[in-house]
């Protein structure tokens, strides 16, 4: 398992939570202890107070700015930066970068492949653009995605996939933050893999 060599890390959460959600926490304490930066945003509706997501341009749009202002912050330009984030947040960071930010690599924790038991709503027409490698860590009883269907789906992504399974977790991989902090931190530690063009 193999991942990009890192500046910084920006991470997202998911759709009911904010960056202070258990899993980027844990991500962020392990990722930090090697020397990457690591940046937990909040998306606008959240900052609002508002429970219901934005529409998918306008949460991409903060990714955009949040990973500008890391860059900034670090003096680096975002190729030197991994986003990601867990199941909604890891999303809208992935269709960032599908259309066109520059990042080394994608942390998706707990992909949110389809809703729990509509598999022909899934949310892939993305993935084919992405070039960077990325990791996907994922309980093997997640309603969202069960691994051979996230198996499957991500071999259109030219970039290098990497698959962490997390034995029995489901989506919300409670109790399993330590797990998928140390999946994350071993991954971005690694020898860097080029990204394809």
């Amino acid at each position: 398992m193999t991942g990009p060599r890192v500046a910084g890390l920006l991470l997202a959460p998911g759709a009911g939570a904010g960056s202070d959600q258990s899993a980027l926490v844990a991500i962020d304490e392990a990722v930090s202890r090697s020397g990457v930066a690591v940046a937990r945003m909040d998306f606008p509706y959240r900052l609002a107070g508002r429970r219901t997501p934005d529409r998918p341009e306008v949460l991409i749009a903060s990714v955009l700015s949040n990973a500008d202002a890391l860059a900034q912050r670090l003096g680096v330009g975002t190729k030197r930066l991994a986003v990601g984030g867990r199941s909604m947040g890891g999303r809208i960071a992935s269709m960032a970068v599908a259309e066109g930010l520059p990042a080394a690599g994608l942390v998706l924790v707990s992909y949110p492949l389809h809703p729990p038991g509509r598999p022909d709503k899934s949310r892939i027409e993305h993935l084919g653009a992405i070039r960077v490698p990325c990791i996907f860590v994922s309980g093997t009883r997640d309603a969202f995605g069960t691994p051979k269907e996230l198996e499957a789906a991500t071999r259109v992504i030219p970039g290098e996939v990497s698959h962490v399974w997390i034995e029995g977790g489901d989506h919300g991989l409670r109790r399993r933050d330590a797990e998928v902090a140390s999946a994350v931190s071993a991954w971005l530690r690694a020898p860097a893999r080029r990204t394809r063009s």
